[in-house]
């Protein structure tokens, strides 16, 4: 299991508030995965640019 990147709080919340849902421990940690995948995706962008600051550009969330 890695390093949980979300506020886990604040994931239920949203959740419980706009479909009424419970949240399981599950769920935090693919959503971690998640936005970790997307911030690698980032820095990958960002060096292959030549840059050492990642930018908004930098990530796609396109698919979303």
């Amino acid at each position: 299991m890695s390093e949980v990147l979300v506020v886990t709080s604040k994931v239920k919340k949203l959740i419980k508030e706009n479909g009424g849902c419970n949240t399981s421990a599950e769920t935090i940690q693919v959503l971690s995965d998640a936005v970790k995948a997307l911030c690698q995706r980032g820095v990958d962008v960002a060096k292959k640019e030549g840059r050492k600051t990642v930018m908004a550009r930098h990530i796609n969330v396109d698919h979303l």
